[in-house]
């Protein structure tokens, strides 16, 4: 793993057009119930046995609730050979922290966050 990103940093690439492969690492469930737009989800329990479908990215982001799992998930792409010289991140705040919003389902939904002191209804 290479470092922590934090979420405004992370919505500052996402913004810029920067290509980052942004990793959710909750189940299939937790995925569809929301996440954040343009992620793609590898279920933790799955890495070690996907981890391959992450050749050739220069940036991986991953992704949980918290951005406590996320950092094993890191290390664990990191610690890949297939991953090379790219540059592997975890989410510091995790989903809680994603103030900009989720999508849902397999089509795409966009769920706004309220931007209320008590933030976003997570989807986690």
């Amino acid at each position: 793993m290479d470092d922590e990103i934090s979420v405004e940093e992370l919505k500052a690439l996402i913004d810029e057009g920067e290509a980052v492969r942004l990793v959710d690492i909750r189940s299939r469930a937790a995925f569809e119930r929301g996440h954040i737009p343009s992620s793609e989800n590898i279920p933790f329990a799955e890495l070690p046995r996907r981890v391959e479908e992450l050749d050739g990215a220069d940036r991986v982001v991953t992704i949980c609730p918290m951005g406590e799992s996320s950092i094993q998930a890191a290390r664990l792409i990191k610690s890949y050979e297939g991953a090379g010289e790219a540059r592997v991140e975890s989410l510091r705040e995790g989903l809680q922290g994603w103030e900009y919003g989720f999508e849902s389902g397999a089509g795409g939904e966009q769920a706004e966050a309220d931007g209320g002191s008590e933030g976003p209804d997570a989807p986690f």
